[in-house]
């Protein structure tokens, strides 16, 4: 039996072999507190996670003292918004991102209406891309954060950060940049690109699921950003709880080999993309989403005209596909990205989205298009709509 394809990458990355070697040490003998400083054993812990938070702040090129380690991006978003409009409240509630948010930061910023938020959700074209133009007549007075994605999570469409930055800088406004999706896959250069604070998340490049980072920008001046969680002095105050050791010298290692290697595997994971979506083309009535825009160079989302994703899905059930982001992928409604797109709720619902690694094959590509080509034929030789569509009935 050939092993399954797996080509839901923008979920959940593999964990790396050379990651788990590191991680190995801090799950079995070396299992200290990291706060319990007071031993040796506690201060071989505490060493291990300053050496992967260099490593995670090289990643970006930051300092290691801007960075904090989170359970996650989640976490980090949450930290960054709800801190940032607590404590900002003197100058004002407004907060500015956009319609094709990750639901993290969607729905912090709904928590943060009820509490007298005003949000502006800017819209997006048919290629996912945001109007700078529109960003720079949204800010006022009251404007206290920016809060978008370098890259989407459904589509990896890439929205120009360095730019937004530097508005955001001029008018004063802080901005904070969701790279999950891109950090350990395309460069990113704090130092460049001003943004105030950053997150990212281990499991997106190869690292342990349950870790991630907050970067807050010590440099240029002080953000206030406050603690969700109390009880303890841990990373600096910012985030009270026992370290978790194993999971943050994964994270750090997965830092440091993506770092290595990034140039050679973008390269690479591009190429395949590039093949997939040549082949795929050779399928009638598909559209390829965000692709005439920059984006990351291993996510595709395409759309299947005139069937449910769910559909295909079933019928591969060699390959690990996702309809959109594994966060509200038990949500019966249409993605809200492709909406913002302009996307009908029936062609989202006919969408999957296919992101590759560097683990991902030549072989793994090449079986994926064939049986992909395969279930289409076979499911549309059935279906009452493709039939009205062929013959010019319906759109």
């Amino acid at each position: 039996m050939e092993k399954p394809i797996y080509l839901d990458n923008a979920a959940t990355t593999a964990l790396d072999p050379h990651v788990l070697d590191a991680m190995m040490p801090y799950l079995t003998d070396q299992y200290a507190n990291a706060s319990s400083v007071t031993h040796r054993a506690g201060r071989i812990a505490a060493e291990a996670v300053e050496q992967a938070r260099k490593q995670v702040a090289a990643l970006i090129g930051a300092a290691p003292r801007e960075i904090i380690f989170t359970s996650g991006a989640t976490e980090a978003i949450n930290m960054a918004l709800k801190g940032v409009y607590a404590h900002y409240l003197s100058k004002g509630r407004h907060i500015i991102t956009c319609q094709t948010e990750h639901k993290a930061v969607l729905d912090t910023c709904a928590q943060l209406e009820k509490q007298g938020a005003t949000v502006t959700y800017l819209p997006v074209d048919a290629n996912g891309s945001l109007s700078l133009a529109q960003l720079e007549a949204a800010i006022r007075p009251d404007t206290v954060l920016i809060a978008l994605m370098h890259a989407n999570n459904e589509t990896g469409v890439l929205h120009p950060i360095d730019e937004i930055a530097r508005l955001a800088q001029a008018r004063d406004v802080l901005f904070f940049c969701d790279a999950t999706q891109a950090a350990g896959k395309l460069p990113i250069d704090v130092n460049a690109v001003a943004a105030d604070m950053l997150c990212m998340s281990a499991h997106k490049f190869h690292g342990p699921k349950g870790v991630g980072a907050l970067y807050i920008r010590r440099r240029r001046r002080p953000i206030q950003t406050g603690a969700l969680l109390h009880g303890g002095s841990q990373e600096n105050h910012l985030r009270a709880g026992t370290l978790n050791v194993p999971a943050i010298v994964g994270m750090g290692a997965a830092a440091e080999l993506a770092s290595l290697s990034l140039s050679t595997h973008q390269a690479q994971v591009s190429a395949l993309r590039d093949r997939l979506e040549r082949e795929l083309e050779q399928i009638d009535a598909i559209r390829n989403n965000g692709s005439t825009v920059p984006r990351l160079p291993h996510i595709s989302n395409i759309t299947f005209r005139h069937l449910r994703a769910q559909e295909i899905m079933l019928e591969l059930p060699a390959l690990a596909l996702s309809s959109g982001s594994a966060c509200v992928s038990g949500d019966r409604d249409p993605s809200h990205v492709l909406l913002a797109m302009g996307v009908t709720p029936e062609d989202a619902h006919s969408s999957l989205r296919f992101s590759l690694s560097r683990f991902t094959t030549a072989d793994d590509i090449a079986r994926t298009c064939r049986l992909l080509s395969e279930a289409v034929d076979g499911l549309r030789s059935k279906s009452p709509a493709w039939q009205l569509y062929k013959a010019g009935l319906i759109d």
